[in-house]
């Protein structure tokens, strides 16, 4: 059993290097030093103050809408490392005992999770059922509060693997309120491609409650750029909008037959809103990321959308320095009017999605 305290951090697998190069940038950017600990194909990224101090800070001050790459994130405070082959909820109890008085009273949530990869996925079941026995002892033992509530403190347990197991809390803005910081979405059967569940995710997992109730509205305007089949599209119109679907390709003609459509043959870069503007810009073209960055950027700055979410497909190396770059080159021009929101979402791959919404 050890004692190490760190962030631990998680991670779509074969990101451990991006998320690496990000804690320490964050961490430096908060006057926080220390070192990090990864090994590709773990899913995970150890941030290791240099101090208590450090570690509370970093703690306080770093959310997990923050950072970029990462899906989850906690304050370690034990590991169980062999964990026992039974009584493993009674090991659990055991190591937190000595933390109790540590621990924020009640805790909101327990969350057990693994991460993406191979042994992750063996584990995956297990988490699920171990997770009902290990509620129940631990409202028991007064550390959990009878009714579960995302806006508390959470308790997470971390298994990278039937031997190994990290215990760790977090605050609500450290930490995603959803096991492995994964919103499950179902593919609705009439969306002409799975695509649909990126732009889904966007808009529940970058956007605000407010923002949604402004953004999507009957009447309101959109316009998809590399729109085809739809897949983009189909959220828009289910929400509402009426959009402008730019692309060579064809569109779902189930979507043309809904009246909200407007279809251009047109190139995405050269395209121009047909009324002059609209309400949403959304784009998920194939195309180098900063060519479709200065492209939103062009839009926002000159008026021809209210707000934009757009993917940016990343280069096989330098993938966060990339990404800081451009972030930092939008946040120059546009930060003084709009809030801009990053993050590699679970349905991305090699890709981040933003989010640039008006300020209020």
């Amino acid at each position: 059993m050890s004692n190490t305290h760190f962030i631990l951090a998680t991670c779509r697998s074969g990101y451990e290097s991006d998320l690496a190069a990000e804690m320490v940038a964050k961490a430096t950017e908060l006057g926080v030093y220390g070192y990090v600990q990864t090994t590709k194909g773990t899913g995970s990224v150890h941030y290791h103050c240099t101090s208590e101090n450090d570690l509370n800070k970093l703690s306080r001050q770093l959310r997990i809408d923050d950072v970029v790459f990462a899906r989850q994130m906690f304050t370690h405070l034990v590991t169980i490392d062999p964990l026992p082959a039974s009584q493993r909820v009674e090991a659990v109890l055991a190591a937190l005992l000595p933390h109790a008085d540590a621990l924020p009273k009640p805790l909101g949530q327990v969350l057990v999770e693994h991460p993406d990869t191979d042994s992750g996925h063996e584990v995956a079941k297990f988490c699920r059922k171990f997770a009902v026995p290990l509620r129940q002892a631990l409202r028991k033992a007064k550390l959990l509060s009878a009714k579960e509530t995302s806006s508390q403190s959470r308790l997470h347990i971390f298994m990278p693997s039937f031997e190994q197991l990290f215990i760790g809390v977090s605050t609500a803005a450290q930490s995603h309120p959803q096991n492995n910081g994964i919103r499950r979405l179902k593919f609705p059967s009439a969306a002409p491609s799975r695509s649909t569940l990126k732009l889904e995710e966007a808009i529940l997992e970058l956007l605000t409650e407010s923002q949604r109730q402004q953004l999507f509205r009957e009447g309101a305007r959109a316009v998809d750029l590399g729109a085809c089949p739809g897949g983009w599209t189909y959220q828009l119109v289910s929400r509402g909008m009426h959009v402008e679907a730019v692309d060579n390709g064809a569109m779902a003609e189930s979507l043309m037959a809904t009246g909200q459509v407007s279809y251009f043959a047109a190139d995405g870069f050269k395209y121009k809103p047909e009324y002059g503007r609209a309400q949403l810009l959304v784009c998920d073209m194939i195309e180098r990321p900063d060519r479709v960055a200065a492209l939103m950027q062009k839009w926002l700055q000159v008026g021809y959308t209210d707000a934009a979410i757009f993917n940016l497909k990343l280069p096989m190396k330098k993938r966060y320095e990339t990404v800081a770059e451009l972030l930092k080159q939008l946040t120059v021009a546009l930060a003084s009017q709009y809030s801009i929101v990053c993050k590699q979402l679970y349905h991305n791959r090699d890709e981040v999605t933003v989010a640039i919404m008006p300020k209020a």
